[in-house]
């Protein structure tokens, strides 16, 4: 993400321009909703706009168990 803390129509028009996705608002909602659920998002609202702020710490923290060396014998 080039910025964060983003609007649902900057999210939707940076999903169609630069990566060719073309869900509908509904559905990138949808999703967001999933995400914040999750504790990956975290939505702010501003006036008559929300901002989507992501947050990356869980998903590092498990990439970081991933690439911990296991000890032999354990499973």
């Amino acid at each position: 993400m080039d910025r964060d803390g983003q609007t649902l129509f900057e999210l939707c028009t940076r999903l169609a321009m630069k990566h060719q996705i073309g869900l509908t608002r509904q559905a990138i909602s949808q999703h967001l909703d999933v995400l914040e659920s999750a504790g990956l998002v975290t939505t702010i609202r501003q006036g008559k706009f929300k901002f989507h702020y992501v947050h990356t710490e869980p998903i590092s923290a498990i990439a970081e168990r991933w690439r911990k060396p296991t000890k032999k014998g354990s499973s």
